[in-house]
């Protein structure tokens, strides 16, 4: 299950899809874009985003729409390999498109999304907050940790091997035995190959609002943390290099916790924010 893809571009091979008309599509994922033996959330996410693309391209809408909010509700979590997506078109305009989207796998239906399409920011911000996060060093530190195939998250995150994941250590206090609020921040960064194209490096960035392990395990809450809903807005494409993220929660209760993640690109602008509604860790 931890084998490293073959490929130099593995998340262009995920987001590739198989069309077979009228708004079907197949996708085969990799056994590295899993947490644990399921498909990671994000990236069923990136794959019914690209489905919804691939649909109003083939419709006809302009190519400069992207998909810039996803909200999806996970019903079960799939093995790697074959899905089926079947997409249905609710709004076709020249600024705003919407499509529903279903992932299966078996005849049986693991995530529905709604993927609303429309034009990325660019340019600067007509006004921004200040956020912790700006203070981060843009690029990783010395101290980081990268997780790699060997490295004890790394067993269990295998997208790591999709990618180049670094932790920051200061906040990922679990990986020291410790406890401490719940938050964890990393430097993220796709495959040169898959950077350089700007619409899987744009997918990327978007199932990266899910790439941060359960914050519940800065507070000694360890196992599987199902995420339930996941909504994730795209405002603009991610500037070459490293993303900066940081994931964390407000209110941990005895069977639900939030996790939001905001993400940075070098050049300093919000590219993703996401929250997703999670169970607690049975037993925690």
């Amino acid at each position: 299950m931890t084998e490293t893809t073959a490929v130099d571009s593995p998340f262009a091979t995920l987001t590739a899809l198989y069309d077979h008309g009228l708004g079907h599509h197949v996708a085969v994922i990799d056994p590295i874009w899993t947490i644990g033996p399921k498909v990671h959330g994000g990236c069923m996410m990136a794959v019914c985003a690209a489905a919804a693309r691939r649909t109003m391209v083939n419709a006809g809408a302009p190519t400069a729409l992207q998909p810039v909010a996803v909200s999806a509700n996970y019903l079960y979590a799939p093995d790697p390999g074959e899905v089926r997506l079947v997409t249905t078109v609710r709004k076709r305009g020249t600024q705003v498109c919407q499509v529903d989207v279903q992932l299966s796998q078996d005849h049986r239906v693991a995530a529905s999304a709604a993927v609303t399409l429309g034009m990325l920011d660019a340019g600067e911000p007509i006004h921004r907050e200040p956020h912790a996060l700006s203070q981060m060093p843009v690029e990783p530190s010395a101290e980081a940790i990268r997780v790699t195939a060997d490295h004890p998250m790394g067993q269990v995150v295998h997208v790591a091997q999709g990618c180049d994941l670094r932790v920051d250590p200061a906040t990922a206090v679990f990986l020291k035995g410790q406890t401490g609020d719940p938050i964890n921040r990393m430097w993220l960064r796709p495959f040169e190959t898959d950077e350089a194209d700007p619409d899987t490096s744009l997918l990327f960035a978007l199932m990266a609002g899910d790439i941060s392990a359960p914050v519940t395990m800065n507070r000694g809450m360890f196992g599987w943390a199902p995420t339930v809903q996941l909504t994730t807005y795209l405002r603009r494409r991610p500037a070459p290099g490293w993303l900066r993220v940081m994931a964390h929660a407000t209110v941990l209760g005895p069977t639900w916790f939030e996790e939001d993640h905001l993400i940075l690109d070098s050049a300093g602008h919000v590219v993703v924010q996401s929250r997703q509604l999670a169970m607690i860790p049975k037993g925690a």
